[in-house]
């Protein structure tokens, strides 16, 4: 039997970007030799520099290109050049509806205690996953003004939920939870009692839903209750389910605990299709050309990456080198101060594996 063959796009794009990306596929280079697969991976240049000289941000041909891969890499979008908005609904967005990818994954796992600004949390207090729907809800831009410019003016801004959209969530929620298997219990994360249209279809839904899976415990906990067992009792979670505009909110928070954006990953899901994996803290364009940023969540990516893709072992192995990594020789998470610099922590994971 011969070694399998894995086609990743890799799109660097902006600020610190190219620099973790860099780590990333220096770790999935290391992971293909000691676990036996091949892989071909293609960059591409969207993003921001590719923007203001050309003025394009990403067509429909390349988004078919993007189609043939088994999944992509991505760094981060976002400029200091372009105003913000252009590259983020015109890559990110148009890449996640364009290859349906509904479901956006953050597990937030806390790898050692230093790290979380929460007292006397440990790595077992704080091991969860959010399942963010990602292609509905307030993020798909339907609205519009009235009497723009003048006193009365209004501002509408649609909340478009669908049961087909909403089913799938809850579905590939249920699914994970029973995969995962650790305490079986989802939590449905809402606003059932002021918005009742789009909260009462979500909840219908699940209760519906729940019926299929007895094995699953479940409960329900409202958005801004969240927040707060979060930093309270973030023991309590295990996965939550939730929309696409609190699921935006929720796993920003859900970093912080874990110890930042610097080893904070996330994945972009077509279960049938093309996925897509980024750290998720964004461009830092103030640290461009440094190498003081963070690699390990762009790494974490890449573990996240190779759990999609079949290579289960090698994922396994990733996660446990970053731990080693973050419990024996950073001092810190933040940029500037691990007390190394980007890409010897990128060597470090490597000499881990």
């Amino acid at each position: 039997m011969g070694k399998k063959q894995y086609k990743i796009a890799v799109i660097p794009g902006d600020g610190t970007g190219p620099e973790v990306v860099a780590e990333g596929l220096k770790v999935l280079e290391a992971a293909s030799k000691k676990f036996c697969f091949d892989y071909k991976h293609e960059i591409f240049d969207y993003g921001g520099e590719r923007y203001l000289k050309t003025g394009k941000t990403i067509d429909e041909k390349e988004l078919e290109d993007l189609k043939k891969f088994d999944a992509i890499f991505l760094g981060a979008i976002g400029h200091p050049d372009v105003k913000p908005g252009i590259l983020e609904t015109g890559i990110l967005l148009k890449i996640r509806f364009g290859l349906d990818q509904y479901i956006n994954l953050r597990p937030v796992k806390l790898y050692d205690s230093r790290f979380c600004p929460l007292k006397d949390k440990k790595p077992e207090d704080i091991d969860f996953v959010v399942v963010r729907e990602n292609s509905e809800g307030l993020y798909k831009g339907m609205g519009e003004f009235q009497k723009k410019g003048t006193k009365d003016e209004v501002a509408i801004q649609i909340s478009y939920n669908t049961r087909k959209g909403v089913e799938r969530c809850l579905r590939y929620a249920f699914e994970y939870c029973r995969k995962r298997n650790k305490r079986k219990t989802l939590t449905l994360c809402g606003k059932t009692n002021v918005l009742t249209y789009a909260w009462d279809l979500w909840q219908r839904t699940f209760d519906e839903l729940k019926r299929e899976y007895p094995d699953i415990k479940t409960d329900y906990t409202h958005v801004d209750a969240t927040t707060m067992w979060f930093v309270k009792n973030p023991e309590w979670f295990d996965v939550i389910v939730t929309d696409n505009m609190f699921g935006d909110i929720i796993t920003d928070l859900g970093a912080m605990i874990q110890g930042g954006m610097g080893i904070a990953a996330g994945g972009n899901i077509n279960p049938i299709g093309v996925s897509m994996f980024e750290p998720i803290g964004g461009s830092a364009p103030k640290y461009t050309g440094q190498h003081v940023i963070n690699p390990l969540a762009a790494i974490c990516a890449v573990g996240m990456l190779l759990e999609t893709i079949g290579e289960e072992k090698a994922a396994s192995a990733v996660e446990a080198s970053v731990i080693k990594v973050v419990s024996t020789k950073l001092k810190s998470l933040a940029a500037g101060k691990m007390g190394y610099s980007t890409n010897e922590v990128g060597d470090l994971v490597v000499e881990g594996l």
